[in-house]
């Protein structure tokens, strides 16, 4: 059943994000692969871990399209529940919920704390991508896509990127964070020095 479901649930999301480096599948991609990691590890519930990755950022790309007044978290959540509920997947209320409220709270600036084991690991994975090399290769193109500039660059990095390694919950996604983080401080200083 579980295959079934998380191959219908892939093909919704490949359809649904935009073909870009920055918030695309292959982000979602390296943050699946994270939670299930995580989720091992921590002996999460994989099923929940798996949808929620999957369906995270799905109210990016309506964002763009759109000028809405909701973060892309909460519209992410409500076209989650549209989907799983038109589409008649049978997953328990408590499942459900436990995946609208992941989606809601993996995001940085939506403010809502993670409150389920699931929520922190989607939050965790979601920031560990945010972190190292390809963070950092992230970071630049959002900026450069949203016609900011190298002191933009900077600014994201020590307002938000820097931070992230101390928002994590769990000691296993903190090991991971290590050696990333010291990559982007190790960036952030040579680009200091070199402006």
């Amino acid at each position: 059943m579980s295959n079934k479901l998380l191959a219908k649930i892939e093909n919704f999301a490949l359809e649904n994000y935009e073909n870009d480096d920055i918030h695309g599948f292959e982000h979602i991609k390296r943050v699946y692969k994270l939670c299930i990691y995580l989720g091992k590890k921590l002996r999460a519930n994989l099923l929940i871990l798996q949808i929620s990755a999957l369906l995270h950022d799905i109210g990016r790309k309506k964002i763009e399209d759109k000028n809405q007044n909701k973060s892309h978290s909460e519209l992410s959540a409500e076209i989650a529940y549209a989907f799983l509920k038109s589409n008649d997947i049978f997953l328990e209320k408590d499942d459900i919920e436990n995946i609208l409220h992941s989606i809601k709270a993996h995001s940085y600036s939506n403010n809502i704390g993670p409150k389920t084991l699931e929520a922190k690991i989607l939050s965790d994975a979601d920031k560990l991508d945010a972190i190292g090399a390809i963070g950092l290769y992230r970071t630049i193109g959002y900026t450069t896509r949203n016609n900011g500039n190298l002191d933009n660059v900077i600014e994201h990095i020590e307002k938000k990127i820097l931070n992230l390694k101390d928002q994590l919950y769990f000691e296993e996604s903190k090991e991971i964070a290590y050696t990333r983080h010291r990559l982007i401080q190790e960036f952030h200083n040579q680009i200091l020095l070199e402006k």
